[in-house]
């Protein structure tokens, strides 16, 4: 009796339903499906969930483990998560996937993925992505326009904020930023695994970071700092070119803040992108940036008004437009103050709400 009740959704309240890690009738009616491991998917889930409870209490929540959802609008946080779950889905659920970047080209895996996610487009309500340029690939590789729907990332502007005069001196002297020193920063994952991280992810740009830092560094006196794991690869680029650094990993996410407030400059180096969060959390810091033209990028940088816009790969204009700037006081002071008005514009509170309204609202 208890079974069949349970699986029919009857007589069982949330409590009990929740217990199990059976969802039918006590959930909430969309859930966000993230990895398990504490890192952007997961945060990025909780940005658009915490957005949009706020205003529509009730309506979404955060797994990690879809196979036990029932009658759920079920998003995915990427299309690696819906080809990894959607065997074991139930069909009473409607699946929405995020596809935040990839292109055939960046690899057998990744091709592996973007064949099954276009082989399944039928078995989707909707289709996500955060930027302009992905939205193109995706419309080019035959997405319905019907289904695809862009709602940018966004970032938490009470959290990421400039930091005062002392706040900045205080955390470069705890990161042992040397006075006198420029501090660029790379806050990502870019090697394989979670351990030390030595085989690069190409498309994340590592040797094109190291280059450029390299570079920077004959002309100015350039002290690099690292979050994220799995950096092996770069901090070892970094000691073969004698460039000093320090890697803080941090156990809670929201804790790298801390790490852009010591910096100067922050470098994009990637071949391909979704958004990165970094774009956003940079110019919410009032860090000026460089970065590659890929992911959200050009959705968000004006090139020369708040920030630098290269092509990628091309280490001359990485290192060209970074130099510039850290040449220029004036020139840095503007990209952060325009570079934040950005940033507010992109306050979670803002980007959830056009997912609940883009998408949530209608399958509802």
């Amino acid at each position: 009796m208890a079974a069949g009740a349970l699986r029919k959704g009857i007589g069982v309240g949330y409590g009990a339903m929740h217990d199990l890690g059976v969802y039918r009738c006590g959930a909430p009616p969309v859930m966000f499906v993230t990895e398990g491991a504490n890192w952007t998917i997961h945060f990025i889930g909780k940005g658009y969930a915490d957005g949009i409870e706020a205003v529509h209490p009730g309506t979404i929540g955060l797994t990690h483990r879809p196979y036990k959802l029932f009658d759920r609008i079920v998003h995915f946080g990427s299309q690696f998560f819906w080809r990894l779950w959607a065997e074991s889905l139930s069909p009473s659920n409607r699946a929405v996937v995020t596809f935040f970047h990839g292109k055939h080209e960046d690899g057998p895996e990744m091709s592996q993925n973007i064949d099954y996610f276009l082989s399944n487009l039928g078995r989707l309500e909707r289709v996500v992505t955060a930027a302009s340029l992905v939205e193109r690939r995706l419309l080019q590789w035959g997405v319905p326009r019907e289904k695809l729907v862009r709602v940018p990332l966004g970032v938490d502007t009470s959290l990421f904020y400039p930091p005062g005069e002392e706040q900045r001196r205080a955390m470069r002297t705890r990161l042992g930023v040397p006075d006198g020193a420029v501090c660029v920063g790379s806050f990502q994952k870019d090697g394989g695994g979670w351990a030390e991280g030595m085989e690069p992810k190409l498309i994340k740009g590592p040797d094109l970071f190291v280059k450029a830092v390299a570079r920077l560094a004959r002309d100015f006196p350039v002290f690099v700092v690292l979050t994220g794991p799995a950096r092996g690869y770069v901090k070892h680029g970094l000691e073969k070119h004698g460039i000093p650094y320090r890697h803080v990993f941090y156990d809670d996410y929201h804790e790298i803040v801390a790490g852009y407030h010591a910096l100067d400059l922050y470098l994009v180096t990637s071949r391909e992108e979704g958004g990165p969060q970094a774009l956003l959390e940079s110019m919410a810091c009032g860090v000026p940036l460089v970065s590659a033209r890929v992911g959200m990028a050009e959705d968000v940088i004006s090139d020369g008004v708040n920030g630098a816009l290269v092509d990628v790969g091309d280490v001359d204009a990485i290192v060209g437009r970074g130099a510039a700037l850290l040449s220029d006081s004036a020139l840095a002071s503007s990209w952060r103050t325009a570079g934040r008005a950005v940033a507010e514009r992109h306050d979670w509170s803002k980007v959830a709400l056009q997912l609940y309204e883009k998408v949530y609202k209608e399958l509802l």
